[in-house]
């Protein structure tokens, strides 16, 4: 596995958009935060750029993403929006000099298809909120970035869910958007979930179209060997005239009832006020409970 060093302060971080176009004023708290914790910080040639809703074409997003990731003085690339669009400049990407200059990719939601390439490669990366309005989220979103960011411990206590399923399990923690995971299935950027934990998230979709999703990833096999699942916000879902019938979470807990490995729905990330980062592709221990949900980073 490909460990990624903790940061220290006048390190340089960069920020970039690989997807939706973003102005150098949305982002200024970012910024402000990241000089706060006593990094430098570099903008991206994407950051201002306009094509349509693209931060710049996909040219122009992947040569601003490649000069960040071949760059020793950039110690992390914090993503500074999602929507749609990294999908388009993935298999541009080079990661073949990453496992000697590696360093945090950072973002959640779109940024699931840089995760998941990392994944492959077997590289560490940080699920977690975006550069745009880290301001607006809650102090535990801030917090527990930048703790992932210098090296510190990181656990998270979660609490009961009545629709939980008990139980221990270890296993790297994987996924992101349910979405984009989803839509990555049969690529060279798709998951293993095997002996894992698996991270599932996903924002303004129809009903029908997560029961899809999920009947999809389990005709792939990605429950069968799973050690563990977490939900986290399943936000702003869509029905139709006649009504699906269950919600979100309804739907993922009928999709894997019938497995044994332990669920936890109600974890604090995804398109959330509440959206705390975490480190994918690192070994966690879980224990669901009648009471809470303990998750700890193993050493």
């Amino acid at each position: 596995m490909i460990h990624i060093p903790s940061l220290k302060k006048n390190d340089t971080v960069g920020i970039l958009s690989t997807a939706r176009k973003i102005s150098i004023v949305e982002i200024q708290p970012a910024i402000a935060l990241l000089k706060t914790w006593g990094f430098q910080v570099k903008i991206g040639k994407s950051i201002g750029l306009e094509d349509h809703q693209f931060a710049g074409n996909d040219k122009e997003r992947t040569a601003d993403f490649q000069k960040m990731l071949d760059d020793p003085e950039i110690k992390a690339i914090w993503c500074a929006r999602g929507g749609y669009g990294t999908v388009r400049i993935i298999d541009k990407l080079d990661f073949s000099n990453f496992d000697r200059n590696p360093k945090w990719i950072i973002g959640y939601s779109d940024v699931t298809v840089l995760h998941s390439q990392l994944n492959v490669l077997r590289a560490e990366s940080i699920h977690g909120q975006i550069a745009h309005n880290i301001d607006q989220k809650s102090k535990a979103t801030r917090e527990t970035l930048k703790n992932i960011l210098f090296g510190k411990p990181v656990s998270y206590e979660i609490p009961y869910s009545p629709k939980n399923k008990t139980g221990t399990c270890e296993g790297k923690l994987v996924g992101g958007n349910l979405s984009i995971l989803y839509s990555l299935l049969g690529s060279s950027s798709a998951i293993s979930t095997r002996k894992k934990i698996l991270f599932l998230e996903d924002l303004d979709e129809y009903l029908y179209h997560v029961d899809r999703m999920m009947q999809n990833l389990k005709r792939n096999g990605l429950f069968e060997n799973l050690s563990g699942l977490i939900i986290g916000g399943m936000s702003d879902m869509n029905d139709n005239q006649i009504p699906f019938g269950k919600t979100a979470e309804e739907i993922i807990w009928e999709t894997v009832e019938e497995y044994d490995f332990p669920v936890c729905f109600g974890f604090p990330a995804g398109h959330v006020h509440d959206n705390q980062a975490m480190v994918f592709g690192r070994d966690i221990s879980m224990e669901v409970t009648s009471e809470k949900t303990i998750i700890h980073y193993k050493s």
